[in-house]
């Protein structure tokens, strides 16, 4: 890749790369010169992706963070076996939409171990001795849910805004260990997990939701190249910062 983004030689972790934001996080820091390890649950899924990347010394690394508690211990094996990571790119999430008088403990549950606990699992298991390299840093995937009222995605809503306050403390706490922590806040972009959303609602309401959208959907491609910048060193003096990648939808 051309530019202030050079990612050459870094070793990157991006979770959530068997699709989206993810898939295409991949694709491009591979681009950038990075050597990818993809993370995800469905290990045929991360083998596409794989294919799909330039250059060598990529992995596919199936687990799933659901269990926060094993988390640091598989960091640090995926350490041992290719060497430490540069850096994280923390697409992984899950997005499901209740109203409050719909929402049980399991849901709850659900929704903050994948989007907040895995988050901070990930960081635990960075922050090890081994693990990271001298300038290390952590994008985390948040959402402009976290900034907005939106009926029907509360408990949503709430892990992310929860993760982007996570990160501005995991980015003074990871300081002294040389690791920066970001976030970047995507609206609404074009993946399986909108058209999932989509089936959620009337034809009327997700026109509405369009309409919300100055510049229309994002792509992940969108995303990909913030959380790219992000992790280069072109941006070694941010930290604890959310990038909205939104086109317009916060500025209305």
């Amino acid at each position: 890749m051309s530019g202030p983004v050079d990612l050459a030689g870094a070793r990157v972790l991006v979770t959530g790369a068997s699709a989206g934001i993810g898939r295409a996080t991949a694709v491009l820091l591979a681009r950038a010169g990075a050597r990818v390890v993809l993370n995800g649950r469905d290990e045929g899924r991360l083998a596409e992706t794989r294919a799909a990347l330039d250059g060598e010394g990529h992995r596919t690394a199936p687990f799933d963070l659901a269990d926060g508690d094993a988390v640091p211990a598989w960091l640090k094996e995926q350490a041992t076996l290719a060497g430490p990571f540069d850096g994280i790119a923390h697409c992984a999430g899950l997005q499901v939409g209740k109203p409050v008088r719909a929402v049980d403990q399991a849901f709850f549950d659900q929704t903050l171990h994948a989007n907040l606990l895995s988050a901070l699992a990930l960081a635990r298991g960075f922050r090890q001795k081994g693990c990271h390299g001298p300038r290390g840093a952590m994008v985390l995937v948040a959402s402009v849910a976290a900034f907005i009222g939106q009926p029907g995605n509360v408990v949503y809503a709430a892990s992310k805004g929860g993760l982007v306050a996570a990160a501005r403390g995991l980015a003074m706490e990871l300081l002294r260990d040389g690791i920066r922590v970001n976030c970047v806040a995507p609206a609404m972009v074009e993946t399986e997990m909108m058209e999932r959303f989509r089936r959620t609602t009337t034809a009327d309401q997700f026109a509405a939701i369009r309409a919300a959208h100055p510049m229309g959907f994002g792509r992940p491609e969108d995303v990909a190249a913030a959380i790219a910048f992000l992790l280069s060193d072109a941006a070694r003096w941010i930290n604890g910062v959310t990038l909205p990648v939104d086109g317009g939808y916060l500025a209305q």
